[in-house]
This record gives C-alpha cells, sequence and structure tokens, in this order.
C-alpha cells in the first residue's frame, strides 16, 4: 500500500479542530511549557491523558525527569498566551514564557493556569516514541475546573472558538 507524504498528512489533519493547550511541568529539571492540541483522554479509570510532543523539544526530557504535567485547556482570552507558549514571540526564554498568565503551583508542583477552563494536573506513567513524536502517558491527580467561556479551538491553521 502506498504511503502518503508530511505534505498530505499536514493537509488533512488542518481540518481536525483541537481544542489548545498549555502543557506545563516544574521540578528538578526546570520549568517548562509548550503548546498543544494533541491531546486525548486514555481512560476514566484510571483516569489518564495522553500528550503528543515533538521528539525534538525539549520539554520531553524535563517532563519525564520532573515526573509531573500539567495540561491546561484554553480560552478565547488566552490567544496571547497561547502564542508565547508555542515560540511566537520573540525573545521570550521558555523560563519567561510564564511571566505572563495567572500561574500557580498545582498539588504536584507542575504549573497550572488558574484561569483555564480546565487544568489536568498530571504525574507521568510512561511515553511512547512513535514517528517524530513521544506520547506522554499521565495519570490525572487532580482537575481544576472554571466557570467556562468559549474555548481557545485550533482549525484550518488558525484560533477559532464556539459561542
Amino acid at each position: 500500500m502506498k504511503t502518503i507524504t508530511a505534505a498530505q498528512f499536514k493537509e488533512g489533519m488542518r481540518l481536525l479542530t483541537g481544542a489548545v493547550t498549555i502543557v506545563a511541568t516544574a521540578g528538578q529539571a526546570g520549568r517548562g511549557g509548550l503548546t498543544a492540541t494533541a491531546i486525548c483522554s486514555v481512560s476514566d479509570s484510571p483516569p489518564t491523558l495522553l500528550v503528543c510532543i515533538n521528539k525534538e523539544n525539549r520539554l520531553n526530557e524535563v517532563i519525564a525527569k520532573n515526573t509531573v504535567f500539567s495540561v491546561n485547556i484554553l480560552s478565547l482570552a488566552h490567544e496571547n498566551l497561547a502564542n508565547r507558549f508555542a515560540g511566537f514571540v520573540a525573545g521570550v526564554s521558555i523560563e519567561e514564557r510564564f511571566l505572563e498568565g495567572n500561574w500557580a503551583e498545582g498539588v504536584t508542583k507542575a504549573p497550572i493556569l488558574k484561569d483555564a477552563l480546565v487544568a489536568f494536573e498530571c504525574e507521568w506513567k510512561k511515553s511512547i516514541s512513535e514517528g517524530s513524536h513521544r506520547i506522554v502517558l499521565g495519570e490525572i491527580v487532580k482537575v481544576s475546573v472554571s466557570d467556562g467561556e468559549s474555548p481557545l479551538l485550533y482549525f484550518n491553521r488558525s484560533y477559532k472558538t464556539i459561542k
């Protein structure tokens, strides 16, 4: 069977709507975070999420060493923060990304965005290498839900929302 090209894959995936999140960690290996849409529930028993992170992103190693991370689901009001954590703001280091936003230390010590629609705090369970990405599995130890605003979504290479 013939396989498709990376460009064909990306062209199709641009039409898959995804919730925009910030994945963040802190601990002995330092603090870091990135914007991600490749997040998925795995199980409710035990409650588990998966996060897909490009293998070239140093956050893979940092999360594995820290063994904790948060997944913060963003609202429409967080568009600038999403760009900041995606690395689209020039001259902002990984640590400086946290200078904007309403961040707090969660029960796992991972940073949580206090005004996120939802903040999931996770303990790293394992990771799986596949293609260009690492799939990180985390068991959820705390969920913080806020009063809902319109979610920040990513569709067709730009931010969208629903009201």
